[in-house]
């Protein structure tokens, strides 16, 4: 049996109840799924986050962590599919929330990922720690001739609470931050003509960032399309379009 706690030890710091929510969350994730590799360049092992971001062991300098902060807070360079645009979300945890855009008209392709942060290259263990400064993000491709952008907005604000800061229920962490990160002005102004509607609608205020698209980090493969694949207990739920069946956020 495990050992026996002090009194003390019983009030975890405020580091350790952060956690909790994402710990929660993804114990059993983790258990089941495989650990995701990168490939090496030059042969040398991949660096721990510390060593990234320039606080420990290789490339542990400034500069290193200045770079990586560089390649992390650029745009996001890729493409859409022909005739289609992207958009980017974070609105807590980011199964339930691929699932929901899965299910609009028009959205052709969904991915989840990490954006917003300071660290290169991140995996999900870096993102957890609290320290990159990422949010779990949703990029959607949508075909603006059957979605409107606008549409999308709907799905976010339908799918969250977009008044509390760094938290969607008993998640808890940076990582779940209310966020909508645009690619054109067009959709900045359609966002935040958005936030301003919605905020009229609620007696508590909208903690939203809006903010502009930054290089995406795509997630390893078993979180994508996690809740359609089956989640956690293997019960699959349906992303066709225009589903309305109430969405189990872990599976």
């Amino acid at each position: 049996m495990p050992p026996l706690l002090s009194p003390a030890s019983l009030s975890p710091s405020p580091l350790l109840a952060s956690r909790l929510g994402a710990l929660h969350r993804r114990a059993a994730v983790h258990f089941l799924a495989p650990k995701r590799t990168r490939p090496s360049s030059g042969g040398l092992t991949p660096m721990s986050w510390l060593g990234k971001l320039g606080l420990g062991g290789l490339g542990g300098s400034p500069r290193a962590s200045e770079a990586s902060a560089a390649l992390a807070q650029g745009p996001d360079e890729d493409k859409p599919a022909p005739g289609n645009e992207f958009a980017q979300f974070g609105a807590g945890c980011f199964w339930g929330v691929e699932l929901a855009f899965q299910r609009v008209p028009g959205v052709t392709r969904t991915e989840v990922g990490y954006s917003q942060g300071n660290l290169h290259d991140p995996t999900y263990e870096d993102v957890c720690t609290g320290a990159t400064n990422h949010n779990e993000v949703v990029r959607v491709q949508y075909d603006p001739a059957v979605c409107k952008y606008d549409d999308l907005l709907d799905t976010f604000w339908a799918r969250h609470d977009p008044t509390t800061p760094n938290r969607q229920g008993n998640d808890v962490g940076t990582q779940y931050r209310s966020g909508i990160y645009y690619y054109t002005p067009e959709q900045e102004k359609a966002a935040r003509e958005s936030l301003e509607k919605q905020q009229k609608l609620l007696n508590r205020k909208i903690v939203t960032e809006i903010l502009p698209a930054k290089r995406f980090y795509r997630a390893e493969e078993y979180h994508q399309q996690y809740l359609e694949k089956g989640g956690r207990f293997g019960f699959r739920q349906s992303a066709a379009k225009g589903c309305n069946d109430p969405i189990r956020c872990y599976g």
